[in-house]
């Protein structure tokens, strides 16, 4: 059957065919708008890929020849800088130690001066190995004084014994599971000795804090021996500029005021409380509070004994390891005791107490503050310090 004539078809076939016409043309003209904005696209990617290539060449320029490499040599400078600063501080307040001590430094002053001379021209080679050679040779020559001390009479003379005395000063040498050791020691009845500590200020100071002698604290109080206290800054160390006589630690004086309250709320540090006729430790100075009916409060660091054992054997601190004279008050039962245990390290000091049958004992400072009282100085008299311990008779 034939298709049936479509009237109107030729009618509308120039209007179909121009519609074609235009439709092609379009499409011709997107596709070359396509194609012209590829090749844009890629021109400026190209670009962008040009220019992070040579961003990144510019990078590393800058990293190897510039700012970065400048500031690593800088950080190694500092570093050097820093290293060197700190070992000759360490240094020069262990020379002002022996210096305290009465003990002759002219050589190690000029050691320090050359090593001063080489930081300062940033041979920071030279600065160290002159500091080596200069602390063992400190090292070298205190073993050396310490012996002397210890082979000096009435030390070399002092008979052995491991048992404390009942009351008095002794000198004694003590046999323990690391060897002998020679101990000067002040034992006291509490029954009939108050135990008070003695402050060179009645309030807290942080800085140009007064301090005493030794002898000033046991003249002024009547007492009949005493002891160095707590660790505190030296005027002659260069650490201590802006706090030179303070002390960080808790204490009650004999006026019953507490220094050093606020910063020893939450205290680690060990403590003793001197009572009438007992003395108590405690492992934290936060355990105590702020009782004024007590005779005394002090707290240092480390305790060295507790209930009759060992409470400290050494924690990687290069002055607790070092040999010297060691300072410690302590007791066994009723008893009393502030002494000075020669050429130990503090760990060692622990054992030679223990070996002498004290209960309790708590370390106190040394090196150039060291001093012990018995009718005049039996060791020392070391620096002025701004807090003492001391027997009163009641």
């Amino acid at each position: 059957m034939p298709i049936p004539a479509l009237p109107h078809f030729k009618k509308w076939l120039p209007f179909i065919t121009s519609a074609l016409v235009v439709i092609i043309v379009i499409g011709a003209l997107f596709l070359f708008y396509f194609q012209s904005q590829k090749s844009t696209l890629q021109g400026s990617l190209t670009s962008s890929e040009t220019k992070l290539s040579q961003t990144s060449k510019e990078l590393i320029t800058l990293k190897n020849q510039d700012q970065v490499k400048r500031n690593n040599e800088l950080q190694s400078t500092i570093k050097s800088i820093e290293t060197s600063y700190k070992n000759v501080i360490k240094t020069y307040e262990t020379v002002q130690d022996l210096k305290a001590q009465k003990q002759k430094t002219d050589s190690y002053d000029k050691s320090l001066t050359d090593s001063l001379s080489y930081l300062a021209d940033r041979n920071y080679a030279s600065a160290e190995a002159t500091l080596t050679l200069l602390n063992k040779q400190i090292t070298a020559d205190q073993a050396k004084a310490q012996a002397t001390i210890v082979a000096s009479a009435p030390v070399s003379n002092a008979p052995a014994s491991n048992s404390p005395p009942g009351s008095g000063y002794a000198v004694q040498k003590v046999s323990t599971d690391i060897g002998e050791y020679t101990v000067a020691l002040v034992a006291a009845d509490m029954g009939s000795t108050r135990i008070i500590v003695d402050t060179a200020s009645d309030s807290d100071c942080r800085d140009n804090c007064p301090v005493l002698s030794l002898g000033d604290y046991v003249s002024r109080n009547g007492a009949f021996a005493g002891v160095n206290g707590s660790y505190f800054c030296p005027a002659e160390y260069p650490t201590c500029a802006g706090k030179t006589g303070s002390f960080d630690l808790l204490a009650m004086n004999k006026n019953k005021h507490y220094l050093n309250s606020d910063n020893n709320v939450y205290s680690t540090n060990p403590a003793v409380i001197f009572q009438s006729g007992s003395m108590r430790f405690v492992g934290q100075a936060s355990q105590w509070g702020r009782d004024t009916g007590v005779d005394g409060v002090l707290s240092n660091y480390p305790l060295l004994l507790s209930g009759g054992n060992i409470a400290f054997s050494g924690d990687g601190d290069p002055k607790k390891g070092s040999k010297g004279s060691r300072s410690f008050v302590g007791n066994k039962g009723n008893t009393a005791y502030i002494g000075v245990i020669y050429n130990v390290t503090v760990a060692e000091g622990a054992h030679v107490l223990k070996s002498l049958g004290l209960e309790n004992a708590l370390n106190l400072d040394s090196g150039g503050s060291t001093a012990l009282w018995s009718g005049g100085y039996k060791v020392g008299p070391g620096r002025n310090i701004p807090n003492a311990i001391l027997f009163v008779r009641k």
